[in-house]
């Protein structure tokens, strides 16, 4: 039997990437960094550009950059394309800068949601931006897109927007705003951009650009996978379409029961509180009585029904076909008012997702002579490993554009980027993401099919970094992508993968259908490791653990090879309530992982550490959730320096759980499973708490919680309890491994505590008595680092090496 073909090699029917017929400027050649200005246009001896992007963030010339993949794929067809990066949004004047776009404006808001990238999970501006020079806050608008989208029609209002990027692609039906609380429209009409297009947006901004080129009105661009518009409800173009009602495909609200037909007349009345009989005296069910007939005698007299088949239909039904079907969601009125609609269509929205078998949705804004339709066409076609590799080939730069360097002519200093410097010398191998965690944006912006490099491409890309990178000492920072180990994973056949309609491939338990080999990923590690030059191969992106252990070589390959000191894991959360609502593997699985990893560890003579990741506050938690993983932290070892809070990113199947408090991964009735929400500042607080339960300034609230819960039983000075029965008389403050994370007292000071020798927790005023404190303590460990060492998210290690520069020297 032949082994089955990798979902890499997986044929795509779709029109190739590098099939098109170069546009006219490809004589003009590459540009060493795409222009941000007139100057650099006439340098490159363009009179115009024929594309203009605009971006929330700097402009760096490296494939983990949106802009720039975007600016390269559109230069390797033959395009001249500029760049406006984080523009003055308060005039229309800056966005003039390189003057009118021959074919269209390309607007996204940068790498991040503009949103989240503003503000904290508690809604509190952040002071920084690590896609800014000098890690500068302000310097992009709130829902930077529908901003930048009005300046550019205010510019040059006869010239195409299309809108792309993680912040039109969550917002492109009616969502939930966490900002704002409230259902927003979907971000075309609200940016009045001519087309949106979502998820990874190669292939259907190559055709889009193509066809605007040829002098195709974009108002007739409608047939492009991958894209959302706006179309009036009597326009001719929407005709021809089999429209099928949203609450077919899952119906909410109360199902009504269909009159059972082999019951009697009276059984049918009884059946719903109702009698025939005239002598009852009691007020009759109009239906069932109706029904009943009576005999001259007063006598029922009984009637049989006979059911005969209709001929006419017994010919098999015709499905309409797939490619021509559209799906209504309710309007934006109506999830806007009535929260079960709204989980109906996040339900629905997520069951179309699979390229292979989605179809298009409808939803109408606005009634009357206002109303129209928001069309959104099928997901896009992934790439294929060739397109993959050509668009990671494209000549670049790896590096901010020369405008951002200091007087030195270095970025490494005040105008340094940190988002770049986080991926300066790491690799992508791969998009996508079939793991489904609900709270996660992946899924919906790159899909869960797997789209992977070829090893040659990668490797050709590490000694890309090695010859030309400045500052490379050799090691590579990360080798990954949306998570570590899904590399040319998925479903074992074309077939299959057409066909499923699963939102996880990993939940509740990893799919029979789905490819489980390491092979070629632990084959990638081994060649990158040997080749010259090249001292370290760290892996940093997020491991699936429960994946990761159903191949133990490359659990044994990773862990001996290529973790540098500690390697960071997500359970998320330890118990079921929570893991269920965020589609999560149990703690079993870490534990499983756990054991494989300190085994190999010890094998190869290294002490190595696991950072686990956990959240607070997401649906479905309860407080006795959070107090029992406070429990397993402390029984463990853990203190999380830094604590993640749900935070809900728009069209994530979690926030429609925080919004509507429903359940979307069942199907939605009125009376289907209620999820509990974590809402207002003081439960948000507390749950945060717990994850901090050896933080002094949490004592008192987790002390109030417990004796509330009736568990204070855990509030004492032993080993086994969770708070200490004391407080020291702390400042407010709030000291984070992230020092603008951290929260500086109000207070002016105080008499505060400190840590003596022994690990102990110290008040600096005299107590009552002499309290025993448990010596090792995980609550009493030391807060202050070593010289020359800082703390981690959660353990106190060493930070990791990136390959940035030199190791810390030790203290003397």
């Amino acid at each position: 039997m032949n082994a089955p073909v990798d979902v890499s090699f997986f044929a795509r029917a779709a029109k190739p990437l590098t099939s098109y017929r170069p546009y006219w400027a490809k004589r003009f050649g590459p540009a060493p960094f795409l222009p941000m200005s007139r100057a650099e246009m006439e340098q490159l001896g363009w009179d115009s550009c024929d594309v203009i992007l605009v971006t929330g963030d700097a402009y760096v010339d490296h494939p983990s950059f949106g802009m720039a993949v975007i600016g390269r794929t559109l230069e390797a067809q033959g395009f001249r394309v500029g760049i406006i990066a984080q523009p003055d949004w308060h005039s229309a004047e800056p966005f003039k800068a390189l003057g009118r776009p021959n074919l269209f404006w390309g607007v996204t808001a940068g790498n991040m949601d503009s949103m989240i990238n503003r503000y904290t999970a508690d809604r509190k501006i952040r002071s920084d931006d690590a896609y800014t020079p000098g890690d500068v806050g302000g310097k992009r608008p709130d829902r930077a897109a529908i901003v930048y989208s009005q300046r550019c029609r205010e510019a040059y209002k006869d010239v195409p927007i299309i809108l792309g990027g993680i912040e039109g692609s969550l917002r492109r039906i009616a969502h939930y705003d966490y900002w704002s609380d409230k259902v927003r429209r979907s971000i075309v009409v609200d940016a009045k951009c001519d087309l949106l297009l979502y998820g990874n947006a190669e292939r259907a901004l190559v055709e889009v650009a193509h066809r605007l080129a040829a002098r195709e009105p974009v108002e007739r661009i409608t047939d492009v996978r991958g894209t959302a518009f706006v179309r009036r409800p009597d326009d001719e173009s929407g005709k021809g379409w089999f429209e099928i009602d949203s609450t077919t495909v899952d119906e909410p609200g109360r199902v009504e029961a269909h009159v059972n037909p082999y019951m009697t007349t009276s059984e049918q009345a009884a059946s719903q509180g109702a009698t025939c009989s005239k002598e009852d005296g009691g007020a009759t069910n109009s239906v069932a009585a109706g029904a009943c007939q009576t005999s001259a005698g007063g006598q029922k007299d009984p009637q049989t029904i006979q059911f005969v088949p209709n001929p006419a239909l017994r010919t098999k039904l015709k499905v309409p076909p797939r490619d021509r079907s559209v799906i209504r969601l309710p309007s934006y009125e109506q999830v806007k008012a009535d929260p079960v609609l709204y989980a109906h269509a996040n339900r629905v929205l997520h069951l179309e997702t699979n390229p292979g078998n989605a179809r298009a949705l409808v939803q109408a804004h606005g009634e009357g002579a206002t109303a129209r339709d928001v069309w959104i066409n099928p997901p896009p076609i992934p790439l294929t490993t060739a397109e993959m590799d050509h668009v990671f080939d494209l000549p670049y730069a790896r590096g901010p554009h020369p405008s951002y360097a200091d007087e030195n002519g270095s970025h490494d200093g005040a105008t340094k980027i940190p988002a770049w410097e986080m991926i300066r010398f790491s690799v992508n191998i791969m998009r996508g993401c079939f793991g489904g965690c609900t709270f996660c944006s992946i899924t919906e912006h790159e899909g869960r099919i797997i789209q992977s490099r070829s090893e040659d491409s990668i490797i050709q890309e590490i000694e890309d970094i090695r010859d030309k990178v400045a500052g490379f000492t050799g090691t590579i920072s990360d080798l990954g992508g949306p998570t570590a180990n899904m590399y040319r994973l998925g479903c074992r056949t074309p077939e299959i993968e057409a066909a499923c309609r699963k939102p996880s491939c990993v939940y509740p338990g990893i799919c029979q259908n789905l490819t489980t080999n390491h092979g070629p990923l632990v084959k990638i590690y081994r060649r990158a490791r040997a080749l010259k030059g090249i001292k370290k191969i760290l892996i940093g992106s997020g491991l699936r653990y429960d994946l990761a252990v159903q191949s133990p070589e490359y659990v044994k390959e990773l862990v001996q090879h290529h973790v540098g000191g500690y390697l960071k894991i997500a359970p998320e959360h330890t118990e079921q309530g929570p893991l269920t609502k965020m589609m999560k593997p149990g703690i079993g699985s870490y534990d499983r992982f756990k054991q494989m990893f300190e085994q190999f560890s010890a094998e190869a003579g290294k002490k190595q550490f696991l950072i686990p990741y956990f959240i607070a506050a997401h649906p479905g938690t309860s407080d006795e959730d959070m107090m029992n993983l406070a429990l397993w932290l402390k029984k463990n070892g853990f203190r999380a320096d830094q604590v993640q809070t749900f935070y809900p990113s728009p069209m994530a199947t979690a926030t429609a759980m925080y919004h509507t408090s429903k359940n979307p991964l069942r199907k939605i009735t009125r009376d289907s499973e209620t999820v509990d929400i974590v809402r207002g500042e003081k439960r948000r607080r507390l749950h945060k708490a717990f994850l901090r339960y050896h933080d002094p300034n949490n004592w008192p609230l987790l002390r109030e919680a417990l004796k509330a819960m009736g568990r204070a039983d855990l509030i004492g000075n032993g080993k086994h309890h969770l708070i200490p029965t004391f407080q020291p008389m702390t400042d407010g403050g709030y000291q984070s491994a992230r020092r603008k994370n951290s929260t500086v007292s109000k207070g002016g000071g105080g008499l505060g505590y400190t840590i003596n020798k022994d690990g102990k927790a110290v008040a600096l005023r005299s107590r009552p008595q002499e309290l025993q404190e448990p010596k090792g303590d995980v609550r009493f460990r030391t807060d202050q680092p070593q010289p020359g060492r800082m703390l981690t998210q959660h353990t106190g290690l060493p930070p990791r090496v990136t390959g940035a520069g030199k190791r810390p020297k030790k203290a003397r």
